[in-house]
Formats: structure tokens, sequence, C-alpha cells
């Protein structure tokens, strides 16, 4: 809702007068008030405080009427912003956010969390946790790599033969590559990502 530059200044006018009709009366009630504290003094007590009583409501009704006016001929705080959000908010809160959650840190984890959300370095983690490092192969590596070399481990020591080094290495290798090979069947069959 957008009011005109003739809505605003009738809406200040409006204001004005209430505030000078709100002195005028208070000034009545003044002038009442000490008419009538000259005849009585109890009597003048009491309508005194009657008086400043109806004065201070009519100032605050006033008020309260100019203050409606006003809020209504600005523009909508930010919170009853309406849209979407736009990118540079969306950063803007993002650093605010780290900014708090890092002052609770120790200096160390501080340090370590400021490197690891530099832009570069989380953008270069996404890729890579999309493609290489899948949960799943890293599991499939982890798990088959624990087994082969047992397995070989085991063979090994009762043929007499020595192991390398290599053997971990290449049964991690080869339980990524099967589960790589899962999540990309599983994304064909399903359409749907892990």
């Amino acid at each position: 809702m957008t009011n005109t530059p003739e809505q605003l200044n009738n809406g200040h006018e409006a204001g004005i007068e209430s505030q000078k009709t709100a002195a005028e009366q208070l000034e009545k009630l003044s002038r009442t008030l000490e008419r009538t504290g000259e005849h009585s003094p109890e009597s003048g007590e009491k309508s005194a405080e009657k008086a400043r009583i109806e004065a201070l409501e009519s100032a605050i009704s006033v008020e309260s009427g100019g203050k409606e006016k006003a809020v209504n001929n600005h523009k909508p705080s930010p919170a009853v912003r309406r849209g979407s959000i736009s990118k540079s908010q969306k950063d803007a809160s993002y650093k605010r956010t780290m900014k708090h959650v890092q002052t609770e840190l120790s200096p160390g984890s501080r340090a370590f969390s400021k490197v690891i959300h530099i832009k570069a370095v989380e953008k270069a983690s996404d890729a890579i946790g999309s493609t290489i490092a899948r949960p799943d192969a890293m599991l499939a590596g982890a798990v088959s790599a624990f087994i082969l070399t047992l397995g070989l481990y085991v063979m090994a020591k009762t043929l007499g033969y020595q192991l390398s080094g290599f053997e971990t290495i290449g049964a991690f290798i080869i339980g990524w590559v099967c589960g790589i090979t899962y999540d990309y069947f599983r994304l064909i069959i399903t359409g749907k990502k892990s």
C-alpha cells in the first residue's frame, strides 16, 4: 500500500492539529483547576487530580492516534518483507552465523573452522564429496580393505610369504570401486542419491 505525498502531508497535519487540541484541552483543564482550587481546598485537590487524569488520558489517546497514522504511512519492516531472499542476504546471514558460532569455539577449533570454511575449500570439499568420496564407496573401501588385508595376512603367515604393504591400499581401491559401482547402479535404478 503506497501513500501519495498528499496523504502523508494530511496525516502529518492531522497529527499536529491533534497535538494542538490536546494542548488546548490541557490549558482549559488547568484554568478550570485553578478556579475550582480557589473555592474549596479539598474539592480543589480532587478536581485537580481528576483534571490531571483527564488530561493524561486525552494526551495518550491523541499520541496513540498519531502513532497509528505514522505507522501506517511507513514502509513495512524487514521482518514483514515479502519475496525471496537474495544471494547477498544469504551470504550476510551465513557470515553472521559463522562469526557467532566461531566465538564460542576454542582457539584451535576456531582456527580450523576458519580454514575449512573458506569458500574455495568448501567448494572443493563439496565437489569431492559428491563425486569420489561418496559415503557408500568409502565404507565399502574400508570394509574390503579390512577383510581382504586380514585374509591376505593370514594366508601369507601360513604359507610363509612376506607382505609388501600395498595390500591394504589395493584392497581399499577394490572396495571403493565396488562402492562407486553400487552407487551408480542404485542411482540408475531408483533415481535417488543417497
